[in-house]
């Protein structure tokens, strides 16, 4: 079986990295802040770490709010999800 999920980051750069079929992806978190880095153009070495077991005794990927890395807001997908709501989803 191949992983898939958050894992620790094996390249030491991130809290975390997404992995999709066993390979790692640009998907990353630190803290609470999920961005994307693409991974390095080397192999990592050994298997990927399962995250920490958290309190509720699931991994503890989602302990806060998540924060896009991204500051500026898009008017134009601001406009276009306020049309969305205002029309009730339709």
């Amino acid at each position: 079986m191949h992983e898939q999920g958050w894992y620790v980051d094996p390249y030491g750069l991130h809290d975390r990295r997404w992995f999709s079929d066993g390979t790692p992806t640009k998907l990353v978190r630190d803290g609470d802040l999920e961005s994307n880095d693409p991974p390095p153009d080397r192999p990592f070495e050994g298997s990927p770490e399962p995250l920490p077991v958290g309190p509720d005794g699931g991994a503890d990927v989602r302990s806060g709010p998540v924060q896009s890395a991204s500051k500026q807001e898009d008017p134009g997908v601001v406009g276009a999800w306020e049309a969305f709501v205002e029309t009730g989803g339709d």
